[in-house]
């Protein structure tokens, strides 16, 4: 029988289930036998676009998510109250997973990053590797209530993520020097074939018509005042129904109909991408070339490594959110549509996984 590995993707963000679905993909290619089985509770139409086909999936929460309000601010005295009965239940949900993989039998645990899978397949004697470009306990230490952080739940994660036999940090990632297994490996991304051309044709548009996307991921929507003007000959393209009544703007991805340009196909292809600080999107705007106009979230953690590392990488502008909501974008935009776009950084984070990952993997269906 073929190997079995069980993926465990955090209740918080689309950017984790983006990260594991390309090593899944990966491994995959490598073996198309794998079972693969993922816990998440992401937009189903999301995990459909983004995992294999034949991933089983289970709709189970194995951590919790921090409350947001919309895509850029933490209610951060709400998730440390979520944070805090989590754990007040530790024994609990370790016994629960601990029950789960008992039936599922993996032959590899994936982290991507809730703790307690990792402690679970541990007290089983199950390999398990974390993988992720944060952790919820750097993330919870170094935010504003990370004083008050209980002392019980930083040991449970300290443990936890530090007992696993790796813990891969894709670029680019927050330092996490204290964990003693961990490992630093590229960029992760879906990488899509950049076809500006064929875009417009699809879109209708001139092929000297500048396309711009704007996208907030998953937690809520952002979308640029409608009285907001942009540059010369630009569009803008946005998965956001509302944002799509302007003249100027055209909707696209996965709610706009069978026939619409993915947002993958569309960050591919564009000339400049209006986003977030956050992993997956950063990551593949790198590995694309696209230029990125960056609204701060300010006090999330990861921030400051992920801005650092794009700014490198292509050509990069952060715009306070005051300038945002008053619409001023039409400047720094024209400044990175000026730039144009930079040399794709590779990839190389997925295989670099799988290269990790398989010894656990690659004989175990013979076991």
């Amino acid at each position: 029988m073929s190997a079995h590995l069980f993926i465990a993707a955090t209740a918080h963000g689309y950017g984790h289930v983006a990260q594991v679905s390309a090593i899944a993909h990966g491994l995959l290619r490598r073996d198309p036998g794998l079972r693969i089985t993922l816990a998440a509770t992401v937009d189903q139409g999301f995990l459909r676009e983004r995992m294999p086909a034949g991933v089983r999936i289970l709709r189970r929460a194995l951590d919790v998510a921090l409350p947001m309000d919309g895509p850029l601010r933490v209610r951060w005295e709400q998730g440390l109250s979520v944070y805090s009965e989590f754990d007040a239940e530790h024994e609990r949900h370790l016994a629960e997973q601990r029950a789960l993989l008992t039936e599922l039998r993996p032959d590899l645990v994936l982290a991507d990053v809730p703790w307690v899978p990792l402690a679970a397949a541990r007290s089983l004697g199950i390999p398990a590797v974390g993988l992720c470009s944060l952790n919820w306990l750097d993330v919870l230490r170094e935010s504003p209530i990370g004083a008050r952080l209980p002392a019980t739940l930083a040991e449970h994660m300290h443990d936890a993520y530090a007992g696993a036999e790796l813990f891969l940090r894709p670029a680019p990632s927050m330092p996490m020097g204290w964990l003693p297994n961990g490992r630093d490996i590229g960029p992760i991304a879906r990488l899509t074939p950049r076809d500006r051309a064929g875009l417009r044709r699809r879109l209708g548009l001139a092929d000297d018509v500048r396309l711009v996307l704007a996208q907030f991921g998953g937690a809520g929507s952002l979308v640029p005042p409608l009285h907001a003007s942009l540059p010369p000959n630009t569009r803008l393209l946005t998965p956001v129904a509302r944002l799509a009544e302007r003249d100027d703007t055209l909707f696209v991805g996965p709610e706009a109909g069978p026939h619409a340009p993915s947002i993958a196909e569309v960050l591919a292809s564009c000339d400049a991408l209006i986003t977030k600080p956050g992993y997956g999107t950063f990551a593949e705007a790198a590995c694309h070339g696209v230029p990125v106009l960056s609204v701060p979230r300010g006090d999330w953690p990861e921030e400051p490594h992920l801005d650092r590392w794009l700014a490198r990488q292509v050509p990069f502008r952060s715009l306070p959110l005051a300038e945002f909501a008053a619409g001023r974008i039409a400047g720094p935009l024209e400044e990175l549509l000026t730039a144009g776009p930079a040399e794709p950084v590779p990839a190389s984070g997925v295989d670099e996984a799988v290269e990790l990952l398989w010894p656990w993997l690659g004989g175990a269906g013979t076991r």
